[in-house]
């Protein structure tokens, strides 16, 4: 088996990419392609559907672009956790329609372009943990005493794609079927590492 080491000027698909510890094949790094550009259209649709009212969570007469809003109906109807009254106070401002959308498109562009996986990351990681914070599934019961219909006190979908896009942009997914190899090459992208 051999070791194809990367150099800057590499445009060719690698074979194998060694990281520290382990190899990542080349079938390892097209399924890390794979979920970065899944998990990039989960946060693009949501920006979709929620500006054109496409009809799967948010209907045309409450889209965006109709002057429906974005947070105000999850936001609304948070019960549970010490945050309650917080995103009840946020739901439908035009800070955080305006923060939350940005966010879905910017996060889903880059993660399907395989470009700044570092910054989508870490604003994905940042809604992702908002909206966990406001289901707030360590919650057993409601703010009515309601059981709050948590199946588990920590580990949720928002965690996990929190956790994948960690990995993702750890693990340069971008470089696979995507960008972020061009991305990485370009001057200022060099001289501000943090923007792989």
């Amino acid at each position: 088996m051999s070791v194809v080491r990367p150099t800057p000027t590499a445009t060719h698909a690698l074979e194998y990419v060694e990281a520290p510890g382990s190899m990542l094949t080349a079938a390892a790094a097209k399924a890390l392609a794979v979920l970065r550009i899944s998990t990039g259209f989960v946060f693009l649709w949501a920006f979709l559907d929620k500006t054109f009212g496409l009809g799967y969570s948010t209907p045309s007469a409450k889209a965006w672009i109709n002057g429906g809003s974005p947070t105000k109906g999850f936001l609304s109807s948070v019960d549970v956790g010490p945050f309650q009254s917080m995103f009840h106070t946020m739901a439908g401002t035009w800070y955080a329609n305006g923060l939350f959308m940005l966010a879905m498109l910017a996060v889903g562009i880059a993660l399907i372009a395989g470009i700044g996986m570092r910054i989508a990351a870490g604003a994905g990681v940042l809604v992702l943990a908002m909206m966990w914070f406001a289901e707030f599934p360590l919650a057993q019961h409601t703010a009515s005493g309601e059981a709050s219909g948590s199946s588990n006190p920590i580990i949720d979908y928002h965690f996990v794609y929190a956790v994948g896009l960690v990995v993702l942009a750890l693990t340069y997914a971008g470089h696979t079927w995507g960008l972020g190899r061009r991305w990485a090459q370009l001057t200022f992208v060099q001289k501000n590492r943090w923007l792989i």
